[in-house]
This record gives C-alpha cells, structure tokens and sequence, in this order.
C-alpha cells in the first residue's frame, strides 16, 4: 500500500466568469475578473457606455461591490452625467464618483477599461461581483437603485501528495568517485618519482579523492581502481610493458599510504590509447582528419597503423605527437564506497547531510528530513529541491519536486519536473492539480479523473473542487 503526505495550501486564486457579456442598467460589462495577490483584490472590466441615454437632470453612478453575507467591499464608482447635473455638480465642486471616471452623458467615452482595488480580506473567498446602479434626481435624490451580478469568485486550493518511497526499495548506497591524474615517468622507466614534473599535484588527485571519503565517519572504502593508459608511439610491446608497470606502480604507491585489506586496490592497463586519439582527432581541424581516422579504424596492427599515421602524414603526426599524445598517457582511477543507511533517530544528521553531502542520502532519508518540518518553510522545499538534484531521473523525486514548485506557485519548474516524472498515478494527479492552478479545468479535470481511475483517492476531492 502506497503512503502520501497530503498538503493543502491556498496559493492559486481564479476568477470564474458567470457570464462573458452583461447588460447592467445601460452598460454592457465584458469579461469580468477578480484578481488578487498578497493584499489586494482587483476587478478588472471592459465597460461600454455608448448604449447609455441618461436624461439631462439625472446622474447614473454605478458602484462594483464583493459581497459575501453580510460582508461587502465597494470598489471605485463611476458616474454618467445628464447635462443640468453635470454643470450643477462642477459649480457646487460635487461628485458622486472621482473626476477621472465621471464624465457628462454625451462626452462620455464609448468605452473604458476599468481596473480598481481594495484591500484584500478571507471572507472575500467565495464572494460575488456584483455592479450597483444608482440613479440620482435634480434634487440629488437617489431614485432607484438596481444589482447586476457579473462573476464570482473562488479560491482554489489544491492539496499536494507528497511520495513517500517505499523502504522496500532500499538497497546499498553504492557511490563513487572518479577522475583521471596524468602522472610522468622518465623514457622507458616504470618507477614513480613524485618530484619529477608535475606528479605531485597529479598523485595529490587521488590521495585526496581518498582522503575526503576517509574522513567521512558514514562511509567505507569498498574498492578502487586504478587503469593505466599508454601513447601509441615506440613498439607496442613496449607500451604494454609501460603501461603495466606504471600501472602496478601507482598502485603500489596508493597502497603504502593506507593499510587497505589485500586485493581491494586492483588495476587494469591499455597498451595504446587509440580510442582517446581517435577523439582528438575527430574534434580537430587537422586537413588529412579524415585519412588519419580512417587509419586509426582500420584492422592493421597497431605498430604499422602508427607507422602509416608517422610516414604518411608527417606534419599531422609530429603536431598530434605534441599536443595529444600526452595527455594520453593517463590514469584513470575510480574509488567506490559504501554509505550506512540512516534511519528516523538520525533525523538531525540527514538535514545536515541535505546541506553537506547529499549524495550520502537515499531518496527516503530525505523524505525522512522533511518530516515534522512545516511544508510552507523554505527548509522543507530545499530538502526535495536537492532530492530531485540528486535523483533526477527518480519519478518520486520529480512528483515531490513539481509540488514544492506548485506551492511556491513556479508553474514553470513544476512542469519541467512533471515532463520527468513518467506516467505514475501521482504525476497525473500533480498534472491535474497543476492544470487546475492554470485555470484549464478540462485538462484538469481529465487528469483528475485518470488519477482516480488509478486509486489515488484524492483525486475525486480535487475534482469536486475544481467542479
């Protein structure tokens, strides 16, 4: 049986437009919207006015108001003045609305954009836009009053089903590490002097890949392994003889540093490196590139295949004998190691491990770290943030990642994370949920029936919601 943590937030809000066009009182409203961010509510509107006859001792004020009960919030008004009213009002410097949206009958524009703000309160969740008219005599008597309702409003409020991975795919945590030193030895000697060139810099590479996972009190050395790689120049016999040997002597000088059981430093060795020759050689500008590769592919042996580069392209050759062939004369080296598996009492230790090492963790340690955390806290978004780093293939891992960028309200990341998480159940919840925080209730909807198909229960909350 599959666990979740399911998490509501309130974080998307979205206007749903009752109607797209409405004849209020005279004036036609067009797609009404109530927007809101962190402290304020905005209705949003187009109005057109040119269908309003108001006779010449009356003033029309119409007042956009949310009401929800017995609250209401008026939004900005706007007047249309007859022209008795109108020349009244500016000498006795009246106004029944602000002089930026009162206009006189006839100067009135044919349209206008009207955009206005109040603070923004909970109650207003669920609320109704509605457009008040009122209607004023010569004697500013207010003489009819008349409501038109244009959209509602509806937060919604997705709930976020983090994965829980399952123990049962726990399995060792195998690591490694790898690189690759470029160690000198004199022409034809196989024996290791750490002051000749740069060798100590290049030895340092690998007694301090092996220090750092020593000095890790979580892990242990299970392996490493060393492989030599000679330059295809002089007879091949003895670049296998170089080759070996060199090898064995860098292992040899590895395993004097540490008191390694027997048999867990091991080697390996390359003659001739003919495969990063062929890459150099392909990603350069040389002009015979095409005959030398076709050389380096063909099925001679490789003294003669050198000795065709070396006669028949002589400037190419002394010029690849510079500038590749040392480089490969490398070691390449690979240390694994075992990390121990942390459980519910190390709680402490993985959310330190989040921040210092985190490839020490499984996908389940940090789910662990995230528990008892607050999910609004950047710390609980940070742990899945680095889960994801760490596993970016892992579909768990992307389904936590998309949810913690759904509750930030990143839709961007949330549907790059979900373009990774596959076709499990909870992906096409989270893309139901995430449409849903779009405003497209049809791909919701269909994702949220699916997800419920499936078995996840909360799907056919979610489409109640978005419903």
């Amino acid at each position: 049986m599959k666990h979740y943590l399911s998490i509501a937030a309130a974080l998307t809000v979205s206007a749903m437009a009752a109607f797209a066009q409405t004849e209020a009182g005279g004036v036609l409203v067009n797609h009404p919207e109530l927007l809101r961010n962190e402290r304020l509510m905005t209705v949003e509107m187009e109005v057109v006015l040119s269908g309003l006859d108001v006779s010449s001792n009356r003033v029309a004020v119409y007042t956009p108001i949310i009401v929800n009960g017995k609250d209401t919030a008026a939004f900005t008004p706007f007047a249309l003045y007859g022209r008795n009213r109108w020349y009244y009002y500016q000498r006795n410097g009246l106004s029944l609305a602000p002089e930026d949206k009162s206009w006189k009958g006839k100067d009135a524009p044919s349209e206008i954009s009207y955009t206005a703000n109040v603070p923004y309160s909970q109650w207003m969740n669920g609320a109704e836009l509605k457009l008040i008219k009122q209607t004023y005599s010569c004697c500013g008597t207010k003489e009819n009053q008349e409501s038109y309702a244009l959209t509602s409003y509806r937060v919604y409020v997705p709930s976020f089903l983090y994965m829980v991975p399952s123990q049962s795919e726990r399995s060792e945590k195998i690591r490694s590490v790898e690189g690759n030193a470029f160690i000198d030895f004199p022409v034809s000697e196989t024996v290791i002097y750490p002051g000749y060139h740069n060798n100590r810099l290049e030895l340092a590479k690998i007694v301090s890949q092996i220090d750092s996972i020593r000095s890790d009190s979580d892990v242990s050395v299970k392996s490493i392994h060393i492989r030599g790689y000679a330059s295809p120049e002089s007879p091949y016999d003895n670049n296998e003889r170089l080759a070996k040997g060199r090898t064995e002597a860098i292992r040899d000088y590895v395993s004097k540093l540490y008191a390694f059981p027997s048999g867990l430093v091991t080697t390996s060795y390359e003659p001739e490196n003919w495969e990063d020759l062929r890459s150099y050689v392909q990603s350069s500008t040389i002009s015979d590139k095409a005959e030398i590769l076709a050389l380096i592919d063909s099925s001679e042996e490789p003294d003669r295949k050198e000795w065709l580069i070396k006669t028949h392209h002589p400037e190419s050759y002394a010029y690849l004998l510079a500038n590749c062939y040392p480089f490969l004369r490398r070691t390449y080296y690979k240390i694994e190691y075992q990390v121990r598996s942390f459980t519910e009492a190390d709680v402490d230790h993985i959310r330190q491990l989040v921040v210092s090492r985190p490839q020490n963790l499984s996908l389940e340690e940090f789910y662990l770290a995230s528990r008892d955390l607050d999910p609004q806290s950047d710390e609980f978004g940070n742990i899945f943030d680095v889960a994801v780093r760490m596993y970016p293939d892992d579909p768990v891992a992307n389904v936590n990642a998309a949810n913690v960028a759904m509750r930030r309200g990143d839709l961007k990341s949330a549907r790059f994370y979900l373009e990774r998480a596959g076709s499990i159940p909870e992906s096409i919840y989270a893309r139901g949920v995430l449409a849903a925080m779009e405003g497209d209730s049809e791909t919701a909807g269909s994702c949220l029936k699916a997800a419920a198909a499936f078995g996840i229960e909360q799907a056919s909350k979610e489409l109640e919601k978005i419903q």
